[in-house]
């Protein structure tokens, strides 16, 4: 049991957070403050400064709490999909994906929008770490799918995604050596080409979510849900399996998160500023 001093500092961090999280929504990650959220909590500047030393301390607890959750969440979702059905496991992943960046537009903008002047997001430690589990998740579903993807794409005249990519068609030189490294870590075994469409398939997911959650997607389409479900199946043909088992769950939840959360987003004058 923790003690009461204990008990009331984690519940202080936990209110800051809220408040910073509130202030990105308000004005934006660039204009986060310290001394507004110290003065919001009748604090002094000096006691916060006992909780961060720093607002990029601050940024990177959040960064660090967002990716951990979200890497919960959808390594949740991966391993309760069909094991023999990639397809599926992408349908029920990219689902999930878009519910929580509908339903959390700010924590994703922290994470994917403009960068924040003067922030740099450290290269190890938990931050780190927790951002390398939420790749994990993708590589782990591609690693799942590539046996037979790999067997279709190396059939005679074969061109699954229109750009007669090949299985050799990538080393470990077309990616960073952190990346690599980190790959290779989470899936060992996991050729360089399979790695590539990992980043191919979250490149494309990333892409409709962005325009959905800076509002771009509004003035041209009723329900940008039904251009992301068709995009998701579309890449779950790649991978193979049925990709429809846990579509209906997903698009319940997003009816529900996009009515929650349109308010938010309509709110949002340009695009968020992100620690990366």
């Amino acid at each position: 049991m923790l003690r009461r001093r204990d008990r009331l500092r984690a519940e202080t961090v936990l209110e800051i957070k809220a408040i910073a999280l509130r202030h990105m929504a308000d004005g934006g990650a660039a204009a986060l403050s310290l001394r507004a959220i110290a003065r919001e909590m009748g604090m002094t500047a000096g006691a916060l400064y006992s909780y961060y030393d720093t607002r990029d301390d601050m940024i990177t607890a959040l960064v660090t709490d967002i990716y951990t959750s979200v890497a919960r969440r959808l390594e949740a979702v991966r391993a309760a999909a069909p094991a023999d059905d990639p397809g599926a496991a992408l349908v029920a992943v990219a689902m999930a994906y878009r519910e929580w960046a509908v339903t959390n537009p700010q924590e994703y903008q922290l994470l994917y929008g403009s960068p924040i002047p003067g922030y740099r997001f450290p290269t190890e430690g938990d931050a780190s770490s927790a951002e390398q589990q939420a790749c994990g998740v993708l590589l782990r579903l591609v690693e799942t799918a590539w046996p037979g993807l790999r067997e279709r794409m190396s059939a005679p005249g074969a061109d699954l995604d229109g750009t007669g990519a090949g299985t050799d068609d990538y080393d470990w030189s077309d990616f960073t050596p952190p990346f690599a490294a980190l790959a290779r870590a989470a899936v060992p075994g996991l050729p360089p080409a399979a790695v590539a469409l990992s980043l191919r398939i979250w490149g494309r997911l990333h892409g409709l979510l962005a325009l959905e959650i800076n509002g771009h997607l509004r003035p041209h389409v009723a329900d940008p849900a039904t251009l992301y479900r068709a995009e998701v199946r579309e890449l779950a043909a790649w991978l193979g399996g049925s990709g429809t088992a846990g579509a209906g769950t997903a698009d319940a939840g997003t009816a529900g998160a996009r009515a929650a959360s349109s308010a938010r987003m309509a709110a949002m004058t340009g695009p968020g500023s992100s620690a990366r």
